[in-house]
């Protein structure tokens, strides 16, 4: 890009993909990462433009300039004023993981324009604080199926593949769950015997997106934790539950808190089916058939 100067500018180039959080059992651990990309364009400019999303999102606020300004502080690099550029096909309706990309593309950028290179270590460690959580950013920055917990201020996050025969088909409603709303209607206790029935499960749910089990999975994606109560806020997930495995989904749960849901399915001919059905049940919400992302994120500088 030529600047005002007639200088050749830099284009920081940060590619993130969607990420589901949870994966019905695994609450506050476990993610994956979608086939589905947002790319952010950024590049030193006079003044602060963003472009690509809502008017609402277009200033200082927003959380691509945000995450940029905390990771130049962080790293002690001098920010600079940024054409921001936003090619997102997520959904902002919630689940999918669309804040966590403008967090981690901040950072990235930070770095690439900064410091002239792009390390996913610091940016996984600088995202979450960010953040607040792993969730999202981990298997977002990491790509396949990433485990992460967090002791004190030190997240470790592990990451595994997930078979190839796996696809997952999320839909979202026109409405959003808002993440304060899903996480005020989780019991502050559960009984032990809860807590047992969930780790179980979720080493079996890791076990299956890892072999590609999809009779593993259907046994073990049974969530005692969160799905039970934050179903209540989406108003669809029952019946489009029931209509996701009547055509042969072998799992289905909520994406992160909502209001996107996920069904998993073994092989392209049974997702193709599901998201028929899916489809033809709510024509008017956004559905995707999407394979797992193993790239994670990725940064070039042009």
């Amino acid at each position: 890009m030529i600047g005002a100067d007639g200088q050749t500018c830099p284009i920081a180039i940060v590619r993130v993909p969607a990420t589901s959080a949870n994966v019905g059992v695994g609450f506050d651990c476990l993610g994956i990462a979608l086939d589905l990309t947002a790319t952010f364009l950024m590049t030193p400019s006079d003044e602060l433009v963003i472009e690509g999303c809502e008017e609402r999102f277009r200033g200082e606020a927003n959380l691509v300039w945000q995450s940029y300004l905390t990771a130049c502080g962080e790293l002690d690099v001098e920010p600079q004023k940024l054409r921001i550029t936003i090619l997102s096909p997520i959904p902002l309706s919630g689940g999918l993981g669309s804040s966590s990309t403008c967090v981690i593309a901040g950072v990235a950028a930070a770095q690439i324009l900064g410091l002239g290179a792009y390390d996913a270590e610091q940016c996984l460690v600088l995202s979450t604080r960010i953040e607040g959580h792993p969730d999202n950013v981990a298997p977002a920055i990491m790509g396949g199926l990433v485990s992460s917990f967090v002791d004190g201020d030190q997240t470790t996050s592990t990451r595994m593949d997930i078979a190839d025969n796996l696809r997952f088909v999320a839909i979202a409603p026109p409405y959003e769950v808002r993440t304060a709303d899903a996480r005020r209607v989780l019991p502050t206790e559960v009984p032990a015997s809860t807590a047992v029935w969930q780790m179980g499960r979720c080493v079996a749910v890791v076990r299956a997106l890892e072999l590609g089990d999809a009779e593993l999975l259907s046994k073990a994606n049974n969530d005692k934790l969160h799905e039970p109560y934050r179903s209540k806020l989406i108003p669809d997930y029952e019946p489009l539950k029931a209509c996701a495995l009547e055509a042969g989904a072998c799992a289905f749960m909520i994406s992160g808190s909502g209001s996107t849901m996920l069904a998993v399915a073994d092989g392209e001919k049974t997702a193709a089916a599901v998201e028929a059905a899916l489809r033809d049940a709510r024509p008017d919400f956004w559905l995707r058939n999407l394979p797992a992302n193993s790239l994670g994120t990725t940064v070039e500088l042009n």
